[in-house]
């Protein structure tokens, strides 16, 4: 599933640069990339105190660190010449690095803003989209009456098509529901983006001081009870009459963040999730392997929240008639 979704994140980010033509060249480069979101999630002793930098250094971590950014440069660095190549073939549609090089002049960037924009994308962007496609088909499986009713809506309105485009997304109600839902009780990532309080207040007696470290714990938001019903379980319906979305706008639901530090690819990924779960569920019914009844979801945190245990189902192939 992982692999899955950095392949089509990637198509969409370096176009027909990730077609591969070389399987190691491929597989060297998903393990620079897995590399950059285990370093993620590492503990650094110099983020703490910068003098107990010395112990990362013992520890090997600054050392991963650094060939870590070497790989992943001379990656970045051969996809931007390629694509400012003057012999290279004009693709039909534009990838998202012709879409920074052509607003490096006009925003005054350089060729280290786009990759780190181009970094920035590949760590927030694959991983959270996968673990959220695999916690969604993990809950679907448990729950057969809900994955029976959103494949029915989603192969209603694709029909004999052959495959879900972005154009079928709009209609696909119930599809949302279900990856709000998941996004609900599986937020990528638990704890939002620390913040720093920039003037004195007081909450529930509390005194919150002046450049007080802030982290809100958007999962415990997402399962208070007294904004949702029944919060510990999967209920696509209860999205269905309630005007609450995943934009920052709705404080009782922030798996993305909210305001300036929120997640700036809410959009994109969110799009990602929708037409990756539509397309598995259209073409294939799911059933759990060797006559499994019962499916472990317990959680691992990396630089998102994943499953411990990698999701293994049976695909069976639908046939449209």
């Amino acid at each position: 599933m992982t692999a899955f979704t950095n392949d089509l994140l990637c198509r969409a980010a370096f176009g027909d640069r990730f077609r591969w033509q070389d399987e190691k060249e491929k597989r060297r480069f998903y393990r620079a990339l897995h590399e950059a979101q285990m370093l993620l999630g590492a503990f650094f002793f110099s983020d703490v105190q910068p003098w107990l930098g010395w112990i990362d250094s013992v520890t090997g971590l600054r050392g991963r660190l650094r060939k870590n950014f070497i790989d992943m440069d001379y990656f970045f660095e051969e996809v931007i010449t390629e694509h400012l190549d003057p012999m290279r073939t004009k693709p039909n549609h534009e990838d998202f690095i012709d879409v920074l090089l052509r607003s490096v002049k006009e925003l005054d960037l350089t060729r280290d803003h786009v990759k780190g924009v181009l970094m920035d994308l590949l760590i927030g962007g694959t991983d959270s989209s996968a673990s959220v496609v695999e916690w969604a088909m993990a809950e679907l499986i448990r729950k057969p009456s809900t994955m029976k009713k959103v494949q029915e809506e989603i192969r209603r309105v694709v029909g004999n098509e052959g495959k879900v485009e972005e154009t079928h997304l709009t209609h696909l109600q119930y599809l949302r529901f279900v990856v709000k839902e998941t996004l609900r009780l599986h937020p990528p990532t638990p704890y939002l983006i620390p913040r720093e309080n920039k003037q004195h207040c007081r909450i529930n007696g509390y005194d919150i001081f002046p450049k007080t470290r802030v982290i809100i714990n958007a999962l415990a938001v997402a399962l208070d009870p007294d904004s949702w019903e029944n919060p510990d379980e999967f209920q696509p319906e209860r999205f269905k009459n309630v005007d609450i979305d995943y934009t920052g706008q709705d404080f009782q639901f922030l798996p993305f963040g909210a305001g300036r530090r929120g997640c700036p690819g809410v959009i994109f990924g969110v799009m990602t999730v929708e037409l990756a779960l539509a397309n598995l569920l259209y073409s294939f019914d799911w059933e759990l392997p060797g006559g499994m009844e019962e499916l472990s979801m317990e959680e691992l945190y990396i630089s998102v929240v994943q499953r411990k245990n990698p999701l293994h189902l049976v695909p069976v192939k639908f046939t449209v008639h």
